[in-house]
């Protein structure tokens, strides 16, 4: 890469953490540091919500599963909005205004000690997997893109996350994401731009060769339940995972925590109903746009640098027979897509679609077999998808808007990993060690745990993503992730909200919602993740009003059956 590219990346890091810093006033107590004292406005809050879900993955995977998939990524959010306008009226007035440091807290006060840990504890452990899957998106990344080692590509993102989050407290982070979020917008819009600019088509052509493909269908009617991208599965599933993620993960719920008012609150909360599809939409079309740039510009057999270089190294006459055949291909698909986009409205527009679909289907098979050999030599699966989107950009972007695209990824992953280290500090101190180990003890005392407590929550993460990064498309590992465990917390905190429900049905209810997820993770694979967080909610939820009776309502609770 370019020193003029790297100076923007390095002058980007040193300012986000030096601000940061400057951001720390007010954080000498647990109300500020945790909190912010509640006095950030409802705009701040709404792009740190937004900056915590729009992570290095959504830039890095989300734009390759555009490129290689299309649009149908996007219904995976159509029950935001829904989900939003529910949380407004019952989770964030209630957890808001009860003066609590994390949304478990508030699990105690309505059942019992036990149902409160174990919830945060599930927290604890999906987040920091997912925590370290949004270092992985980036780090390998790098890795294979600038042949560093892969520890090194995780510290440059990790050290100076780790060291603004210690300092700052969940202020220095909400205010580091909105200049990231700006950061973002603007390299994923000055992309589009150039796609628009490089490409010999108009964009109306280039649409018409993307929707050849099937990547601009954003619509999927079907009804089933193994499939994800449907428009079912992303309005009742996605409403259960947003639901859940808006309403009792702490690294969201910190988010709203922190503002103002009650109303302030909704409306940070409404600021991502309204502009997340739109926001996600874009970062897809940049996908497709790749997609179609490289009709016309002859794209690497493998996007991942360093399987490509082993293969070279190992198989080196297999892959030059591999290379000749996919130049020949290229070279009949790229006179196919130019006929594409000439015979548009002609009535030899179907013949041209044809050929072109055809020709497509023979790159797609020789780059089929490049894979396979890949992972042969390598003994790991080339995931190109994750690799597609730092390729072009290294290779086709001007110089300086490389390193702005390297910035917004590496803002991206820093405003995610911040918020989740932020959060995951929170409840370790607040849950467990306030709670169980040390009751009593200054501000002070807390702060200097907290601090320690996001070092080794970002140790843990870094580990995690050594392995995260071979489990496949990222922006799919982290939704997986939090699907395993999401649905039964938001069936906790549902049971919550009914009167009649008692401690010791909540308890039970998420263990058996976890244990019934677990089996239909591994006991019936091609069911969708999306679904495990509507049966897991839906199982908390009905053991619990099975066992309503059991227990009794916690010493100064209101509830009445």
């Amino acid at each position: 890469m370019h020193w003029i590219n790297w100076v923007i990346v390095a002058a980007y890091l040193v300012w986000v953490v030096v601000d940061g810093i400057k951001k720390s006033k007010g954080t000498d107590t647990i109300a500020g540091y945790f909190t912010a004292n509640k006095s950030l406005a409802w705009w701040v809050v709404g792009l740190s919500v937004m900056a915590t879900q729009l992570s290095a993955v959504t830039m890095i995977g989300t734009t390759g599963q555009g490129a290689t998939d299309g649009l149908r990524f996007v219904q995976l959010y159509f029950g935001l909005p829904l989900a939003m306008v529910i949380l407004g009226v019952t989770l964030v007035p209630l957890l808001h205004g009860s003066g609590v440091f994390t949304a478990y807290e508030y699990l105690e006060r309505r059942f019992d000690s036990k149902t409160r840990s174990l919830t945060a504890f599930l927290f604890l452990l999906s987040r920091g997997m997912s925590c370290g899957t949004i270092i992985a998106a980036p780090g390998v990344v790098f890795s294979a893109i600038f042949g560093i080692p892969l520890a090194w590509s995780v510290a440059l993102i990790g050290i100076p996350t780790v060291i603004y989050t210690m300092i700052g407290g969940v202020q220095a982070v909400a205010w580091a994401d909105v200049k990231q979020m700006v950061l973002i917008v603007i390299a994923l819009l000055s992309i589009m731009v150039v796609l628009l600019v490089q490409m010999p088509v108009s964009p109306h052509e280039a649409l018409e060769i993307a929707g050849a493909t099937g990547r601009l269908q954003t619509f999927d009617f079907s009804f089933t339940i193994n499939e994800t991208y449907t428009f079912w599965s992303g309005l009742i599933g996605g409403t259960f995972l947003m639901l859940s993620y808006f309403g009792t993960d702490q690294s969201q719920v910190q988010r709203y925590l922190t503002a103002r008012s009650v109303d302030q609150a909704k409306s940070s909360l409404l600021m991502s109903a309204y502009w997340k599809i739109p926001l996600q939409a874009l970062v897809l079309l940049v996908g497709v746009g790749v997609f179609v740039y490289y009709q016309f510009v002859r794209p690497p057999l493998l996007f991942n640098p360093a399987h490509e270089e082993a293969v070279i190294q190992e198989r080196g006459a297999r892959y030059d027979e591999l290379e000749a055949r996919y130049a020949a291909a290229f070279s009949l698909r790229e006179q196919a897509a130019l006929t594409v986009a000439d015979a548009v409205n002609e009535p030899t527009a179907d013949a041209a679609m044809q050929t072109f679909l055809d020709r497509e289907a023979d790159i797609q098979a020789i780059r089929g077999e490049a894979l396979a050999l890949a992972e042969d030599v390598t003994g790991d699966s080339s995931r190109d998808v994750n690799y597609i989107i730092p390729r072009f950009v290294l290779s086709e972007l001007p110089i300086g808007l490389a390193g702005l695209f390297i910035a917004g990824v590496i803002a991206a992953a820093m405003s995610s990993i911040a918020a989740e280290l932020n959060s995951l500090a929170t409840t370790s101190v607040i849950d467990f060690y306030r709670r169980w180990a040390k009751p009593e003890a200054t501000d002070a005392h807390y702060l200097r745990v907290s601090k320690a407590a996001t070092a080794l929550w970002g140790a843990f993460a870094c580990v995690v993503a050594t392995y995260a990064a071979t489990l496949g498309s990222l922006i799919e590992v982290v939704n997986r992730f939090g699907s395993f465990f999401y649905g039964s917390i938001l069936g906790v905190f549902l049971l919550a909200m009914i009167p009649r429900a008692r401690g010791t049905g909540a308890f039970t209810g998420l263990l058996v919602g976890m244990g019934t997820v677990a089996a239909v993770t591994f006991g019936a694979p091609q069911v969708s993740f999306l679904w495990h967080n509507v049966i897991g909610a839906v199982v908390v939820v009905a053991v619990g009003l099975v066992l309503g009776g059991l227990g009794s309502p916690p010493e100064g609770s209101d509830v009445t059956v």
